[in-house]
């Protein structure tokens, strides 16, 4: 599965199309090619591939070496051990409802075990980005959501040992969208043994201090700004997905 980027012009014309490489942002690859990213606009699933499209404006050129990622502190290759390339796109929604933000509290299979993230996580092969959302959030909170609007792209590049033991040149990239809940109910974790241990509704006045993941601390400020509840509502049907495929 790779990424596409699809630049589009104010009239939704597409101006613009390359393949996101690996370890690489999409604002600062199309601003390489003489494009300024206004906003995300929509991504969805074309083929095997996720297209990423971007609303664009012509800018100037602005070309950068990407520095080279950074290393686990605790990371040791054993003798002829391999470093695997791996490009994962995931969704992640800030979700909210009558009862707050759904949050979910990363497990002991994870890197940051107790930090409180956003429910989602990486997309299935061939699956789309909206449909790979509604699937994690019913499997790490039992929720039924509404998908509105894509808000923002988060990348991160790094060099890793996986949960299974792999070690992985990883670049994630991050769709981040905004949803309601319109029935709330106790979150449950469906997906037991997972990356989730937990998933509870925080108050929205409280979720900024809680002990968040890095790049959720990072975003979540300005992700509550632009997810508003009235944004997330209505803007595409609900659907429950169940059980992993």
């Amino acid at each position: 599965m790779s990424v596409l980027l699809h630049g589009v012009g104010s009239s939704g014309e597409l101006v613009v199309k390359m393949p996101l490489r690996h370890g690489g942002d999409p604002r600062a690859e199309l601003r390489a090619g003489g494009w300024e990213v206004l906003r995300p606009r929509a991504a969805r699933r074309e083929g095997d591939d996720i297209v990423l499209e971007m609303l664009v404006e012509t800018g100037g050129l602005t070309k950068t070496t990407a520095p080279a990622p950074p290393h686990d502190l605790d990371l040791v290759l054993e003798p002829g051990e391999q470093v695997h390339t791996h490009q994962r796109p995931a969704a992640y929604a800030v979700v909210r409802s009558a009862r707050g933000v759904l949050m979910t509290q990363l497990s002991e299979r994870t890197n940051a075990p107790g930090l409180w993230n956003l429910p989602g996580g990486g997309l299935d092969p061939g699956e789309d980005p909206v449909e790979g959302l509604h699937r994690e959030v019913w499997e790490e909170t039992g929720q039924e959501v509404v998908v509105g609007d894509l808000i923002d792209v988060v990348t991160a590049h790094w060099v890793g040992r996986a949960p299974d033991g792999r070690v992985e040149d990883f670049h994630a990239v991050r769709l981040m969208y905004a949803a309601w809940c319109p029935q709330p109910s106790d979150p449950l974790v469906h997906d037991v043994d997972g990356s989730t241990a937990a998933a509870l509704w925080a108050p929205e006045a409280d979720v900024l201090g809680m002990p968040l993941a890095g790049f959720v601390a990072d975003g979540l400020p300005g992700w509550l700004e632009s997810g508003s509840p009235t944004a997330s509502r209505g803007r595409r049907g609900r659907r429950r997905c169940c059980r992993r495929r």
